[in-house]
């Protein structure tokens, strides 16, 4: 793990958190150990603390966030987390 100059939602500048998208609770779940491989659960995305907050607010669930959404593309397509996105790099560009 090794942090980016960006937050990979909003682009905006450090300080990160790193996002696990299969959360770190589910690592020992039977059913998530049969479906992805050690990489894929160590795989997550570099935030900043308000896109890494927002993303735990609109999806509170970790069994929801670890088999509904993860992949970057995938919390993308969920609407509230979009358009937070959406507007949080608007509010950057000001």
């Amino acid at each position: 793990m090794t942090s980016s100059d960006l937050c990979e939602l909003c682009n905006c500048a450090p300080p990160h958190n790193f996002h696990h998208l299969i959360p770190r609770t589910l690592h020992s779940n039977k059913w998530f150990k049969k479906r992805y491989t050690r990489e894929q659960m160590q795989a997550g995305l570099w935030l900043c603390k308000v896109c890494h907050g927002a993303i735990h607010d609109q999806i509170p669930s970790e069994k929801e966030l670890g088999r509904n959404f993860n992949t970057k593309e995938k919390l993308l397509a969920h609407e509230q987390i979009a358009r937070f996105v959406q507007w949080r790099r608007s509010r950057l560009r000001e």
